[in-house]
């Protein structure tokens, strides 16, 4: 047996059995061997399981599941009830469906989506607010606005729905925010087009999108949730299946065809994958480069095997791509852990998380198989051989149906995990899960608060204009190393069927650091030039210093 089969034996075991974990040593090309990180439970039950994501610009999180399997753990406030027409088993329903979690408080708060949210998409837009779209039955055509709750009035912020906000039925679509401050919705289940939000006179219609037919696999799909990124040149890259095209979405004309990722085996929905863009940098430059990065997913006909019984093993592969380049080629690399079903997270310094997920099967009701339990910190910035980093393992399976998103103090929120038909706790092979973890990365750790950044100014949720320039200021109680000193800003993404839409990092800094008082110091940086680079709306920004992101701030750019 070799020592990375080892380590899946041991990932996939700990679900059954706590034991305690061995340090093993894996080949030089699968991973660095060192292993960090914590987890922490946050709540054994919010009510809910966490289907879908959103952390929001006054650091709460909005999260739903679906409206039609029957009562959650949750009750309405104040007696409040909903005419349940999805459910003739449960025609009024007094629970919530959707929760706002409040990272300070660390509580949740049951809010009331009348319509069907099941399997549906979303981005935070401009404004801060929560623009959500699509889903199941009544509610797939209906667009949903969550704006943040003004401060001291928490419990008064709740759901807006608006029917027939959307021309097309969208279910598993996926939406992206655009320069100009709309979102792009593009595809869903038999819906090879693409649509805005919100709609002008001459955008009021749906547009035909072949390549989504194109993907189509009978029987299969295998293009749902498609991987959608803005581009540095406001084009948007589409990974669906297998295969990628730039598309320009205002003339509806195919850039470019990207070559098909080596193996050819399918990584969206329901052989699900995750897939990230690389933090940008340079952003001064004439040219910048913008780089793909794809993670999991399952040999072909994965899904179809998967429901007579037979659960083939993940994909172990990652394909990487400089979409920018004028010949573009892929690389691939190989992780320690196959997976399905993860979610890819771009951490403050620029690495990414990966976690969650099952070593065989496929997404769909109980079709995953064999949970694993490590998550793995990709470096995209080492060398090819020693990029994956093993880290240390949850003890609860988070299968078909989890989440995570990044949150401003650096850590990982995790929750979800309901491969189940309904909220069934008993007498299956994975129960539905309503707790709420958080994984905290070795950036975290205590004996580094002494290289840690403290950002003293600005305060948070100051306005900034494209291309300003502006001077941060922070302290840092130990030795400071200004070579190793980089602000980044991050979009947080709307996160579900292991997919973060509208996930985006860009490196606005990495030098010219100045002493300005005891232990403070100040770097200048120029934020990013255009809605191309970066659509407006809210990012978090930290300090970087060592790989050791400083807390957060939020930031509004326009």
């Amino acid at each position: 047996m070799t020592t990375r089969t080892a380590v899946i034996l041991l990932s996939n075991f700990l679900w059954q059995w706590p034991v305690l974990i061995l340090l093993l040593p894996f080949h030089h090309n699968s991973a660095n061997a060192a292993v960090g990180g914590t987890w922490e439970l946050l709540m054994s039950d919010i009510g809910i399981s966490a289907m879908h994501m959103q952390l929001l610009n006054n650091d709460r999180v909005v999260m739903f599941d679906r409206t039609d399997f029957g009562a959650s753990n949750i009750a309405l406030p104040n007696g409040k009830c909903r005419n349940n027409s999805n459910d003739l088993a449960l025609i009024v329903d007094c629970t919530a469906h959707s929760v706002e979690f409040d990272v300070t408080t660390n509580s949740v708060r049951p809010l009331m989506v009348q319509t069907n949210v099941w399997c549906s998409s979303g981005s935070a837009t401009s404004d801060g607010s929560l623009v959500q779209t699509g889903g199941f039955n009544d509610g797939i055509n209906v667009v949903r606005v969550f704006k943040p709750c003004i401060t001291g009035k928490r419990s008064t912020c709740d759901w807006q729905e608006m029917g027939n906000g959307l021309i097309q039925s969208r279910w598993y679509a996926t939406n992206h925010m655009l320069p100009d401050g709309r979102q792009i919705i593009i595809g869903g289940r038999a819906a090879f087009n693409y649509e805005f939000y919100p709609k002008t006179a001459s955008t009021n219609n749906v547009f035909s999108l072949p390549f989504l037919e194109q993907t189509n696999d009978p029987m299969e799909e295998n293009n749902l949730y498609p991987f959608v990124f803005l581009n540095v040149d406001g084009n948007l890259f589409i990974f669906a299946n297998d295969r990628a095209i730039l598309f320009d979405y205002k003339s509806n004309t195919v850039v470019k065809t990207y070559p098909q990722i080596p193996g050819g085996d399918p990584r969206n929905y329901p052989s699900t994958g995750s897939a990230v863009l690389l933090p940008l940098k340079n952003l001064q430059e004439q040219t910048i480069q913008a780089e793909f990065l794809v993670c999991g997913g399952t040999p072909r006909g994965s899904y179809l095997k998967a429901t007579t019984g037979d659960f083939l093993g993940a994909l172990n592969t990652c394909g990487r791509i400089t979409i920018t380049d004028p010949d573009p080629q892929w690389t691939m690399e190989t992780m320690p852990l196959a997976r399905t079903m993860g979610d890819m997270i771009i951490l403050p310094n620029g690495n990414v998380l990966i976690l969650n997920g099952a070593a065989a099967g496929a997404a769909g009701w109980e079709l995953g198989r064999d949970p694993v339990l490590c998550p793995v910190i990709y470096r995209p910035d080492n060398p090819l051989d020693s990029r994956f980093e093993v880290q240390n393992p949850n003890t609860i399976p988070r299968m078909y149906h989890s989440t995570a998103v990044l949150l401003r103090d650096g850590r990982v929120l995790v929750g979800g995990s309901n491969p189940n038909e309904f909220y069934n706790f008993t007498g299956v092979l994975f129960p539905t899960e309503l707790s709420l973890e958080a994984f905290s990365p070795s950036y975290l750790d205590p004996k580094s608060a002494n290289l840690r950044p403290q950002i003293i100014s600005p305060t948070s949720r100051h306005k900034f204009k494209y291309g300003q320039r502006v001077n941060i200021q922070f302290t840092v109680s130990g030795l400071l190393n200004r070579d190793l000193i980089k602000v980044t800003m991050v979009a947080p993404g709307f996160n579900t069927h292991s997919f973060t839409m509208n996930q985006r990092m860009l490196v606005l800094s990495s030098g010219d650091v100045r002493l300005i008082g005891k232990f403070v110091y100040q770097v200048s940086l120029v934020f990013p030039k255009s809605g191309k680079l970066a659509p407006p709306g809210y990012y978090m920004l930290f300090v970087v210093h060592q790989d050791i992101p400083s807390e957060g701030i939020w930031v509004r750019i326009h």
